[in-house]
């Protein structure tokens, strides 16, 4: 069986950081790109990182870019989100995701998905 496990979201003060954890199982996810989403209270979900795991290519949503950083640990198939200079339009709860190829940032797309991980930042 697939799964996915979030962990690492908590309550942070604007400008803190967050490091967000996606351990895979249950199959080999060398082929598939892995993202990560987010939807807060009363809005839809959107697209946050994603990152190919064979060349690393990675793509942000404009509002994240230069603030998180999205990575990978093939030894022990876990991605991984850091989120820096968090503000309060970041507070949602995110999401892991994966996907096959190629690169997209619709979830649609998107096969597996975790369970979630609340993040939310107080001003």
């Amino acid at each position: 069986q697939v799964q996915l496990v979030e962990s690492g979201g908590g309550l942070v003060q604007a400008g803190g950081s967050l490091r967000l954890s996606c351990a895979t199982s249950g199959r080999t996810f060398s082929s598939y790109v892995m993202g990560w989403f987010r939807q807060a209270p009363g809005k839809e979900r959107e697209f946050v990182a994603a990152i190919s795991w064979s060349r690393g290519s990675t793509y942000y949503a404009d509002s994240v870019k230069g603030r998180f950083t999205i990575s990978r640990d093939n030894a022990k198939n876990t991605v991984y989100l850091q989120m820096n200079s968090l503000k309060p339009e970041d507070t949602a709860v995110y999401y892991c995701a994966a996907g096959w190829p190629p690169l997209t940032t619709t979830s649609a797309a998107y096969d597996y998905w975790g369970q979630g991980t609340q993040v939310t930042v107080s001003s």
